[in-house]
């Protein structure tokens, strides 16, 4: 019963990495996109508008890499207690 348990939430825990790493992908494209149009507002003399633009696009960028980066990590927890279940088995 306990092995069960433990094999949802590992797949819980997967399922929820997955969502994750999408959505940190997909914002990263989109932190991408808000940059150039930043980096064009620049180029077309609008600098105000081109600075914050740009920078919210980086900073967004840098968040969501580091959300990718969480998900990674959570991912090789789950590989790491994966192992050692199946070290404890044997």
């Amino acid at each position: 019963m306990t092995q069960f348990t433990n094999q949802e939430i590992i797949k819980e825990r997967i399922r929820q990495a997955r969502y994750s790493f999408n959505l940190a992908l997909t914002a990263t494209g989109m932190s991408a996109c808000i940059s150039l149009v930043g980096a064009g507002l620049l180029l077309s003399g609008r600098v105000p508008e081109g600075t914050v633009t740009a920078a919210g696009g980086m900073a967004a960028s840098a968040r969501c890499t580091r959300l990718a980066k969480d998900t990674n990590d959570r991912l090789d927890k789950i590989l790491s207690e994966i192992r050692d279940e199946d070290e404890d088995s044997v």
